[in-house]
Formats: C-alpha cells, structure tokens, sequence
C-alpha cells in the first residue's frame, strides 16, 4: 500500500505542474480574446474599459479612430466642425453599412459635453459606443438597433471646455461651461422670441451642429447635461421671458412630454422626480419631466432649434447632480442611464413613417397635399406602439373642367431651339376629365401641366439664416444644385454662389453660363430676397414644371444671393433711400471700386470686389444681372464716359443690350410704365422702363460695365423697387412682380449665336479663339474646349473665328426672332497643307511618354486643370520663419527623406561664411537630361524679403511630399529638372526683423552691397570686385542650361519682366511679358492690378499685375538683367506682398495666393518651341544658334538641343552654323499645348560669298594655278641677284683695310654714294638698288 501511495504522489507532482501550464494556457488565451473585443487603441494604455477614468481630448480621439478602425462595417468616425482651439468635434455613426445613406432609416444623434464642465454626458456616449459595437451581432436588441437606425453620437461639443474644467469641481467653479471665447453654447443658436448674431470666430462650435442639423435631417435627438437630474422638454423659452414657473407649450407638446418619459421612466433616480441634489434638496420634477421654459428661461437653446428648425425632436437629459464627479463614480452613472440611452433610441421608429410628430399610438387622419395636385385622405390610420405604419399616396393633377374655369396660355422664348413653351395658369382646384357628351368616343381632355410652385415663406434672411437656407436647399436636391464659395467678406463672410443646373458642380460643353448677383449695396435687400425666392422656385419646380426644367437643364445658372452680407448686417429695415449699411465693412461702395476703361479707380480692391473678379474670370459667363435698389428700372453700359458727365455712352453692343432690358422690364408692368418712384422722384421717366446707365447718372468704377470689357459676359443692373429695404410683409408682392421677369431674363442667354471651333485636324475643341462680327467692335472668345455664345439681335451677320497659329474662317450667321442660330468653325493650322496635313519633312515620333505629358499640360492649362492639381494636393504645414541653421536643416532633410528625387550642392559661401544651397528635384538628380527644360527658382536676393524663402521651402516639401502620389506631380518631376536657390542673401536675413514691412535692415549683404545691384558681366562694368553671393549665382547662371527662372522677392503685388536697366526696347518683350502674366494671373489678387501698398508708395493700378521692371524701379547690375544677357534664360522677379517681412501668421495665407502659380511655371517651362538640331548624317550640332523673330539668340547644346519659351502666336525661327546652310522655319506656340518639337537638319553650306561653291572653288583653283607660277618666275629673278649681289659684298670685305680711314672722313650719305658708285651694276634700275641696299 505505501508503494501505491508514493506511486501516486509521484503522478501528481508530475500532473499538477502540467495542470497550472494548461490552467494558465486557458486563462491567457481568453484573455487575449477580450482584450481583442474590448481594445480600443494599440497604445498600453487603452485596453480594456475601466469605467474608472475620464478621456481628454488626445485620449478620446485615439479611441474613437481605433473603434473606427476595429469596427468598420458599422463604424464611421467624422468631423462635423472645429472647436475655437482648433479641436475636432467628433461624431461617430453607426450603423450598418456606415459609408451610405439608406432610404426609410430614420437618423438619430446624441450630443454630450455641450456644457464643458459637465462631463458624465461625454463618458456615458463613449460607453454607448463602445457597447453597441461590442455588442452588434451578439445581442439581438442591439443588432436589429443597428440595423434599423442610423445613430450619430457626438460624445463632445465643447472639448475646448473639458480641457480646463477640474475633476471634483460639482458646481461649474472652474470655468468650464463656457468655450475658449467664453460664449455659452446652449444660449447661443437662433431663438425664436430673440434675436440674436451668430458669428463663426466667437461660436464655430454652434455654427458647425447648425450645418450638421440642417445636412442631416434627423428625427430624434437626446442632449446630455448635468447638474440635477431630469429630462426637460421643448419650449425653453418663451416670448415674456419670464424666469420661473411659465409653461411654454409646443405644437407637439404631449409628443415631447412622451418622448421625455421614455427616458425618465428607465432611469433609476430619474423617475422619482427627486433628484435630491446638494445646495437644491427640495426640487422635485414630477416623473422626473419637466418644461423647459416652465423649469428656468432659456433663449437660444439647442433643442428649441433642432424643433424649429431642424424638423427634429430634441430633449435635455441633465444626468447628475455633480457636473464632474470623481472618475469613480462613473461606473455607477453608466449603469443608471444605459437602459434610457437605449430606450430613447429606439423611439426614433414609432409613428408614421417620415412623420414623428404623429408618434403617439391611436387612429389619426392623414391627408397629403401638393400644389397642382388633388389632395389624398387616408382615414383611421391605426398607430401602434413600436413600429410605423406605412401608407403610399397616388396623386391626380388638377385638370380644367367647364365654364367655371379660366385656362390663361402664355407662349415663353424659344430657349436653344425647338417649340415655344406652354405656361398655363389654372383657377380650378378640384376639376376632373369629362368626355364631350357629343362625342363620347372622343379622348378625354389631356390635363393641364400643373401649376409651379410658388415661394411660401417670405422674411428677411440674416447671413446665418440665409446660409442655413441655401444648405439646406443644397442638401434636399444635389443632384440639380451646387453650393459654392467664391471668397469671403472684410469681416469673414462666405459669399455663397448656389449654381442650378443639371449638371451643377462643372461646366457642360455647349450650355451657357448665367449669373445673378444680388445685395451688392448692403441695404439693398429686394434682390437678395428674390433670389432665395428663386432658388426655392426653380428646386421645387423642377421635374414638375415644363418651363423650369428645360431652363434648369439647358442652362447653368448661378445665383450670388449677397455680394455684400457685411454691409446687410447693419442695414435697417423700413430703410427708404438712406445709406447705413450700403458701403462694405471697410466703407467702401462695391459698385465703384471695379477697374474703369475711363479712369483710375484711386480706391483699393475691396475682397469682395477681388473675390468676384476672379470668379468671372475663371467661368464663362455669358449674361448677367446685378440687382439693386432705390429705383425701378433696367439700367444698361456704359455706366460712365471719358468727360464723367451724364449722357448717353453707347457700348458696341447698345442695341443687344437695350433688347436684353427689355425683355425684363415688359414682364413687370410697373417698371415698363416708366415713372417708377413718383412720391420720391416726381420727375424720373424711363422710356419702357430701361435706361443707359451714364445718360441717368455717371458711375465709375461699376461691376456691369467692368463685366462687359473685361469679361464674354454681358451684364445690366436692375432695380427693383423704391424702398431699399421693404418691410418684410411687402416681399411678397415684390415676387409677384418680378417673378416672370427673373425667368424670362435667364430665357436671353439663348439668343444670338452659338457653336464650337474645333482643329480641323483631331476635332479637339480650340480655347481662346476670337469671335468677332462685322460691324460690332466687340469680340468674345471661346471657352476651354472650344464653345462659345454671343448675344446678337435678330438679323444676319458676318462672323469671323480666328486664333493664334490657325487660318481665320468667316461665314454668315442668320439669327432667328426667337432663339438661336449654331455656328460651328473648323480651324486649319498655318504650317499644315490645304487638306489640314502637316507639312512634309522630318517629323520627331512621339513615344507614350511625350504623349502623356502633351496631354498633361494640356489638361492643367485649361479649364479647372490647375485648380483642381491645388485643391487635391493640399499637405499639412505648420508656417513659420527658419533661420539659416533651420533652413539647412529642411533641406538636408528633404535630401534624406526623399534621396531618389533630390540632391544638394553649395554654390558658395557668403560673406560670413553661410552656405548659399540649391536643390534640385527631379527623377534624376544630378544627371544631366539635356532634353528636359531646366526651371531655377530663386529667393531671398534681400534678407529683407523672407517670405520668397519661406514659399520656395514650402515649395520644394510640397513637389516632394506628392511625388509617387499625385500622377501629375510625379509627372511635372519626371520631366523637369527643378533648382531651387532658397536664401541668396542668408547674412541680410540673419538681421531682419519679422513684422517690419518698410524697414531696409538686412536688405544688403554683410559688406552692406545690395546684391541686386552686383551682377555685372563685363570687367569694364565693375567698379569693385563681386560679392561672394554674386559670384556663386553668377556661376549657376552661367551654367547656361535654364529655360526659365523665377526670383520671389518682397515689397509690392506684381510681376517684372527684363530689364532692370534702362533701355529703349527689350528684345522679345512680348514673350517676357506673358511669362510674368501668367504667374500673375493665377495669383488670386496679382492679376487685378491692384499693387499699390501704401507702406512705401509703390503705385497702383497696374494692367494685368505686370510691367517691366525698370518701369518698377531702374538700376544696374541685377540678377535679372545677367540671366538675360549671359545665360540666355529669361527670368521674371514675383513680388509676393506690400510688407517685406510680415507677421508669420501671414505665411498660410501667401502660401494659397503663390500655390497655383509657382505651379503654373512648372507648366508654363514645356511650352514654347523645343528640338534638335543635327546634320544630314544624324550627327548633332553643338553650339549652333537658334534665332528667334530676328533678334533673341539661343544656343544648342549638348546633343544639339535647344528649348526657348515664346509667347502665344507665329514665329520665325533661323538656325545658324558655321559650315552650314541657315535654315528658316516658322513655329506656332499654343497659349496650353507643350512646345512644339521640331529638328533641324543642316546641310553643308554650298555657297561661297552668294555664288555656287563649284564656280567659287574653280575660279579659286585658277588664281592659285597663276599665283604659283607668277611666283616661281619672281623667285628665279630674285635668286638670281641675289647670287650677283653676294659678290659684290665679298670683294668689298676683301678692300675694307684699304677703304677704311677714308670711309670715317666720310659722311653716311657720302658712305652711300660711294658704295653705289663703287659697286653699281650698270644694268640695275634706280629701284633694284634701292631693293639691294635694303636687303
């Protein structure tokens, strides 16, 4: 037996170590697979829920994006706003299928944390979501919740708050409550008995859940408190404001009291309706519910809003007497509240479908009605708890029946071609069809369209509410509108564009694009009302009304509510003829601060005025209205003349335009009658309700006639009524009024003539193409691919299309009474035969790569091609200005981050020892690809002027950050060779000041030289020796192999061109100016002109943005100059600002002005006219010169290749070569096509002084044959005296003993005589012995 035992106990010593393994094995195993359940970051420190802490912002966005991460099929985390600071406002949805919207799933949110410092509500959210997720797909009641509901919770709306209240702190001591601008947030939306001013910098958090609301439609919602303990419902407010004890009762009070039951009833303390709170023991709410208003006062509440305005049922949940108790309490509050969170959710589904406001079970009548439709009833519709009940409606036309009623019939303008448009007008709302009693075979009358749907709330619209309005509008129908920004206000305000079409977001080929401008003047309000009007009209209308939907379809149509929102927000209302709120924030009047063809507009660019210049440049527009106040008349160009007197100033186009004006004053029969505001001004008459704007009144500087010269787009000014700013009960007759108008106006974009032109050899549409007619001096251009419109009156006419490198074409157009009249024009080349075929000769081949690049820069010259290359490469920054030692460091670490696509070299040093880098970025760094153009960017020439180096750093991170990412910039590397020379002048930079914009510290180098005054190419120019920073760039320069280079430096808005130098003429200015235009026109203020900076007197008003830069400021010596001169590379000078060194916080903002256009010259380095030059054998021509229209000179290089850029247009080009023939060649350069690539091949040059090289070789072969013989008869003469005179001189040496005493007593000349006596020859001529006295 003890043998047994001690064989037993050996068994378990050995099996219980196995059984611990195994024991320990399973314990692990399973707690791997909850930690995998409930983890909700990969950080140590988010594993499992405690319930034990609280989340701060870092904390609780990590653990959103990892449930996000972790649960994608039902998870979606998004940002609906930022907070003051900056912080995300976080929402998760969930649901299934998170990425669509699914018809008939109701939306529900809960919000938390709206109140800083009272933080159960933000824990509790972030429980729930952990717990749906969790528990989808193992729980049935969550899963069918899921499925069935699209939930949104924001556990946060005020994280700025959160993050400076204090754990502990129960009563709000620690401020809190409020945002970083101290603004409470639930006192700050729209109220209904208040009014109140939203503004976005003070309260981004309010504006952002008001998007959110009116984006999402939802149906239910719950806002999380704290600091008792109930659920309270809808009215907070009322129209007394009386603090306590008023009962402000909703359309839908017993709704909400329900709703708010649901929540308190599943609440443990709730329910008791005694909260038993610190400081407020006897408050008791019966069953836990209360009415806000009747509770305590509170205007501008959210649940007030998300009911008045959202179409949403919202109640308050205050969930604990402590605002932010201890984090051990948190586990207890959960527990209280997770059966209400759930309950209240699942509210969202009873009722009738769509309709929550009939949620209560019980047997209701239903009636749907829709204007030009028979009302339907369903009776006795039952509803039950839980689930909807669901009804369809059929609905029947109204239809004309008998005498009773009266059918009007309108014919509208033909719009493109086809049939005139009925429009009827119907005053019998019940009819139905009736067959003849005569014919009782015959078909029943076909009903009428129904009528359109008019406008049904009229009311003046505060930016917020008008904002709020075309959202909403935007989100109800995307797939017919487009809600845009083109730039905002003096104080910040969007000026929204609501475009209306059915295609809204891009231009369609062939549609024709409309605008609508209103509230220019800001107390001017008619126009922007009518223009919601409009909006509401054409939306509701569309697919309904014959009329709308054709314009909707076959026009674009954009509509600019307010020009001036800042102006609106302190006009008055009843405002008859006063000027409070007419001007901008800045006080200035938008309608005359445009460009004027007759005079200088001395007033700065307003943003607003800057904002709209470029939309109208960057859209075709072809007619236009600008609505006013004040009057009652169509008021068409000129605005003003050369004298600025009142009288008739004729367009080009007066007859068009005076068409135009009518067509919309007959509409409104007050405006036609021609004696508009007879109270106010008893002696105005408008024949027929038009005028010409400067025969009424002279107005420089006006948006119409700026549209008219400047722009395709012909634009009039319309005002519409007496009173400026009408009382809000008389907008609806002002609709009345003018609604046919409106209509009928956009009806004229339709009239004239219209087409495309097309290059006869691909089809391809030609951008830039002038359209002119005969007889009208006013010419228009074709769009990005090719359409065109142009407004002409009923007639024939010869109309002519000509562009650049093409054969002009002229045809006759016969335009109809009503509609329009096609004329498409096919171009054909200049360097293309009679058929459209390209000239014989050697022809470069294309591989696929040239090809994809051709297509590239076609894409990003035209249309939207570079704004969209902007807009989707957008990377993060963080702007600062960088020293010398920071600037080495950012570029050292682009060489280590991004070594395949750059490389770094010195080019020298400056005075003081600082390294002067270049860096270059191309897919072969280093390597020279003598094919590929070279650009050089250069900044920082003044230490002064840093912002250039801060552009070029941001600049060069950009190009490298895309690379492999964006196709287009991988692309633009590939095939450019880009150096970048951030700081020329790194010592002048060490001694500027930030924030000092006039100041001239650090403009010069250490030895206090103005380097830009250093460049000299010839010795004799030099004074002193150069700079060390002069000659490192000099170097680089005269590497000769740049195509382009562009020097950013400070001080003014514009662009210059070579010289700096005084001189007479510039050589291919043509082509040096549009290389400065281009940057300057895809810079968002440049291109305006509008460089005066009244820090330093620079001048304004500049054409296009750009002159020549000795026109700027004349002197010797500049960098620009010595690139022109000795490299041969045309370089343009971009100054970025008025300030030299501006705050930082300016640096984002330079950034997004210089973006596109720095871009735009890496586009602009492929165009021009490229190639190569060789011999017959194949052989390139190295040095060769290339001679572009007579006068500027470029040089082959190696492998013969050559690139010069050319201004838009024909050009010659001559190659030269010693041994050669000269070759003569004509080139056409496309404003967006990459340089035309063109070889030249050279034959040996078979002329000799002009005559054949045969004739001038043999003739030289004969003159050689009689010059070698002629010259051996002279040699055998000279030889032959040559021997005689030797003799002579021998003998003379044999007697010089016997002469010598005698030849001293002699004179020279006596020596002379004796010699040529002594030894003459009698046979030598007097010259043989002057020639052998010599020798």
């Amino acid at each position: 037996m003890g043998h047994i035992w001690e064989h037993l106990s050996t068994a378990a010593k050995l099996r219980l170590p196995l059984l611990a393994f195994l024991l320990c094995l399973v314990v692990s195993l399973g707690d791997a697979r909850l930690r995998r359940a409930r983890s909700v970051s990969s950080s140590t420190e988010d594993t499992v829920e405690t319930y034990s802490r609280y989340y701060n912002y870092d904390n609780l966005t990590r653990l959103l994006q990892s449930l996000a991460l972790q649960y994608p099929h039902i998870a979606k985390l998004s940002s609906v706003g930022q907070s003051v600071e900056g912080r995300e406002l976080w929402v998760m949805r969930i649901t299934k299928d998170p990425d669509a919207d699914s018809p008939g799933k109701p939306k529900f949110k809960y919000v938390g944390n709206m109140h800083g410092d009272e933080t159960v509500s933000r824990q509790v959210l972030v429980y729930l979501v952990e717990y749906l997720l969790a528990n989808y797909g193992n729980e049935p009641r969550v899963s069918e919740l899921v499925d069935t509901t699209d939930v949104y919770i924001m556990p946060s709306m005020n994280p700025d708050g959160f993050e400076r209240s204090r754990e502990g702190d129960c009563n709000g001591d620690n401020m809190g409550r409020n945002n970083a601008r101290d603004k409470d947030l639930n006192r700050s939306f729209p109220d209904q008995f208040v009014s109140k001013n939203i503004s976005q910098d003070d309260i981004p958090e309010v504006v952002a859940v008001m998007r959110w609301i009116q984006l999402k439609k939802f149906v239910l919602s719950g806002n999380l408190h704290g600091g008792t303990v109930v659920a309270s419902y809808p009215f907070d407010d009322s129209a007394s404001h009386q603090q306590q004890d008023l009962y402000s009762k909703s359309e839908d009070d017993s709704l909400f009291r329900y709703l708010a039951l649901v929540y308190s009833k599943n609440h443990p303390v709730m329910k008791t309706g005694q909260p038993n709170c610190p400081g407020a023991k006897d408050e008791t709410f019966k069953d836990g519910i209360t009415n806000g208003a009747q509770w305590y006062d509170v205007p501008g509440g959210m649940q007030d809003y998300n009911y008045l305005h959202g179409n949403c049922l919202e109640i308050t949940m205050e969930l604990s007497c402590c605002k932010y108790p201890p984090a051990s309490e948190l586990h207890k509050e959960w527990d209280l509240n997770r059966e209400s969170l759930l309950a209240y959710i699942e509210k969202v589904h009873i009722g009738v479908r769509g309709y929550v406001k009939e949620a209560i079970s019980g047997t209701y009548n239903i009636t749907a009605v829709v204007p030009g439709y028979k009302s339907v009833t369903i009776n006795s519709v039952q509803v039950l708890e839980g689930k909807a009940v669901e009804h369809n409606f059929t609905m029947s036309p109204v239809v004309s029946e008998g005498a009773d009623s009266t059918t009007v019939r309108t014919e509208s303008m033909t719009s493109t071609s086809g049939p005139s448009i009925p429009t009827t007008t119907t005053n019998s709302p019940n009819s139905t069809v009736v067959p003849s009693e005569e014919n009782k075979s015959s078909p029943p009358i076909l009903p009428p369209e129904p009528q359109p749907i008019q406008p049904q709330e009229f009311r003046h619209h505060t930016y917020v509410d008008m904002e709020l309005f075309l959202r909403k509008y935007s989100s109800e129908f995307p797939s017919i509108v487009h809600l845009y920004s083109v730039g905002r206000s003096v104080d910040g305000h969007e000026l929204y564009v609501m475009a209306i079409s059915d295609n809204p977001a891009v231009h369609e080929h062939g549609e024709p694009e409309f605008k609508y401008i209103g509230n220019m003047h800001g107390n001017e309000v008619v126009g922007r009302e009518l223009l919601l009007n409009l909006i509401e009209y054409l939306c509701r209308n569309y697919g309904t009304d014959t009329e709308v939907t054709k314009l909707v379809n076959s026009t674009r149509i954009h509509i600019m509510p307010s020009m001036n929102p800042d102006g609106y927000e302190i006009g008055t209302e009843g405002d008859v003829k006063g000027y409070k709120g007419r001007n901008n924030s800045n006080n200035f009047d938008l309608n005359r601060n445009f460009p004027d063809q007759f005079a200088t507009i001395a007033d700065p660019r307003q943003p607003e005025t800057i904002a709209v210049m470029n939309w109208l440049k960057s859209i075709p527009f072809v007619l236009s209205a600008n609505l006013h106040g004040g009057s009652l008349v169509v008021n068409y160009p000129y605005d003003d003349d050369k004298k600025g007197i009142s009288q008739y100033s004729q367009s080009p186009d007066d007859q068009v335009f005076q068409r135009v004006s009518r067509a919309y004053s007959q509409e409104n029969p007050l405006m036609h009658n021609g004696h508009p505001c007879e109270d106010l001004y008893p002696g105005e008459y408008f024949e027929d309700g038009i005028t010409n704007g400067a025969q009424w009144y002279n107005v420089r500087g006006s948006m119409q006639d700026w549209n008219y010269v400047n722009t395709n787009c012909f634009e009039v000014t319309i005002e519409l009524g007496c009173v400026k700013y009408p009382m809000a009960k008389e907008l609806p007759k002002y609709w009345e009024q003018n609604r046919r108008a409106l209509l009928q106006f956009i009806q004229q974009v339709h009239t004239g003539v219209k087409g495309t032109v097309s290059d006869s050899r691909d089809g391809t549409g030609i951008p830039n193409v002038t359209i002119s007619v005969d007889e009208i001096d006013h010419n228009i251009t074709t769009a990005h691919t090719g359409d065109y419109w142009r407004l002409l009156n009923p007639g024939t006419y010869s109309v002519t299309a000509s562009a650049h490198g093409y054969k002009s074409v002229k045809t006759y157009a016969t335009v109809p009474k009503d509609g329009v009249e096609v004329v498409d024009f096919r171009l054909t080349r200049v360097h293309s035969d009679s058929n459209g075929q390209p000239l014989k000769g050697p022809q470069p081949t294309q591989n696929p790569s040239e090809k994809e690049l051709q297509s590239l820069i076609k894409d990003l010259s035209l249309g939207q091609g570079l704004e969209q290359l902007v807009s989707s490469t957008d990377t993060e920054n963080n702007f600062r200005y960088r020293g010398y030692k920071e600037l080495a460091g950012v570029l050292r670490g682009l060489t280590l981050n991004f070594p395949k696509i750059t490389s770094l070299r010195s080019l020298g040093q400056s005075v003081e020892f600082r390294t002067i880098w270049a860096l270059e970025i191309s897919n072969k760094p280093g390597e020279a690809e003598l094919s590929e153009p070279k650009i050089r960017f250069v900044a920082g020439i003044h230490g002064n002027a840093p912002v250039g180096t801060e552009l070029l750093l941001e600049f060069a991170a950009f190009l490298c950050i895309n690379y492999g990412k964006n196709p287009a910039i991988t692309k633009l590397i590939n095939e450019t060779r880009i150096v970048i020379v951030p700081s020329v002048n790194p010592d002048g930079r060490e001694l500027a000041v930030e924030k000092e914009c006039t100041s001239t510290q650090g403009l010069s180098n250490a030895h206090g030289k103005d380097l830009d005054t250093d460049f000299f190419g010839n010795a004799s120019q030099r004074v002193v020796e150069s700079q060390p920073e002069t000659r490192a760039m000099m170097d680089l320069i005269l590497e000769k192999s740049y195509t382009l280079s562009v020097a950013l430096d400070g001080g003014s808005l514009v662009a210059t061109y070579p010289y700096d130098k005084p001189v007479q003429s510039v050589e291919n200015e043509g082509t040096l100016k549009y290389l400065a235009s281009v940057y300057a026109n895809n810079h968002p203020k440049m291109h305006l002109g509008d460089a005066g900076c009244s820090n330093n007197g620079q001048m304004s008003n500049i054409p296009d943005g750009v002159m020549r830069a000795a026109e700027r400021q004349s002197h010797m010596g500049s960098m620009k100059d010595f690139s022109m001169d000795f490299g041969h590379c045309p370089e343009i000078t971009v100054y970025t600002g008025c300030c030299f060194f501006p705050p930082a916080e300016q640096l984002a903002t330079l950034w997004a002005e210089n973006k596109k256009a720095l871009l735009s010259m890496l586009v602009e380095v492929h165009k021009g006219v490229r190639g190569v030059v060789r011999d017959k054998s194949g052989k390139p021509i190295v040095g060769a010169i290339i001679v572009l229209n007579g006068g500027v000179r470029v040089f082959t290089t190696e492998g013969g290749y050559f690139h010069a850029l050319l201004a838009p247009g024909n050009h010659n080009i001559e190659a030269v070569a010693d041994g050669y023939q000269q070759q003569r060649q004509e080139v056409v350069v496309s404003s967006y096509e990459a340089a035309n690539s063109i070889i030249i091949v050279f034959d040996m040059d078979n002329s000799i002084f002009g005559l054949p090289r045969e004739f001038v070789v043999a003739s030289a072969a004969a003159s050689m044959t009689a010059l070698v013989v002629t010259a051996c008869i002279i040699w055998c003469v000279c030889a032959a005296k040559s021997n005689r005179q030797k003799d002579g001189f021998h003998r003379l040496r044999q007697h010089r003993d016997d002469y010598e005493d005698e030849i001293r007593l002699t004179s020279m000349g006596s020596k002379k005589s004796l010699l040529a006596h002594e030894f003459q020859d009698e046979s030598e001529s007097d010259e043989e012995t002057l020639y052998a006295n010599k020798i």
